[in-house]
């Protein structure tokens, strides 16, 4: 069973029924009992990093979140899911995230147009197993204004937006980020989260 955290941010649905098309049962949950007994865990999240911390918070869901990423569990953030597994957020305000990944996520400061919306390529930094069902320049969607700085060794992929490097996929033992949102790549979208499937079923 995969648990998709329903920390009342986000589009759920969407994540579940992308899920669902490949053939994985997946329920919304913040139950955490049904979290712990989690084959794996998404993090979905739109919205911006203090509110998604806080809510983490108010439904006491850290320390369950911690316990499974130390014994384990594979976990996917997904865009803001993926920005708050980083060490701090300066959106709104300074907060500190979970601290899964390495790094911090920054204002987009840059002189192409924010939020960064749209279709963009994937260049691969390194070989990764979420990587093995695409090509490299294969296109996602991204909907973002805010992007993570991490050490190399943990960019799995990236986008070029103008001059700038965004960091797109991410990864540090048994989790892992997408800025973008793979429920809403297509094809793409979909070889990723069967190659995240696959890292759950060895």
């Amino acid at each position: 069973m995969v648990v998709i955290i329903d920390y009342n941010i986000g589009n759920l649905s969407s994540v579940t029924s992308a899920l669902k098309r490949i053939g994985v049962e997946a329920i919304v949950s913040r139950d955490k009992e049904i979290i712990k007994g989690a084959k794996a865990i998404v993090l979905p999240g739109v919205g911006t990093f203090p509110v998604a911390m806080n809510n983490l918070k108010k439904y006491d869901l850290i320390d369950v979140l911690n316990e499974c990423k130390d014994k384990g569990t594979p976990i996917l953030g997904i865009c803001l899911g993926m920005q708050i597994l980083f060490e701090k957020g300066y959106e709104v305000e300074e907060t500190k995230g979970l601290g899964f990944l390495n790094g911090e996520v920054e204002f987009m400061d840059i002189d192409e147009k924010v939020p960064h919306m749209g279709w963009n390529q994937l260049h691969f930094n390194q070989e990764h197993l979420i990587l093995k069902n695409i090509h490299e320049n294969d296109d996602v969607y991204f909907v973002h204004s805010y992007m993570a700085k991490c050490p190399d060794e943990q960019l799995i992929a990236y986008s070029d937006y103008g001059d700038t490097k965004v960091t797109a996929l991410v990864a540090k033992d048994n989790v892992i980020g997408c800025q973008f949102h793979p429920e809403k790549s297509g094809t793409v979208g979909k070889q990723i989260l069967l190659a995240f499937k696959e890292m759950i079923e060895c």
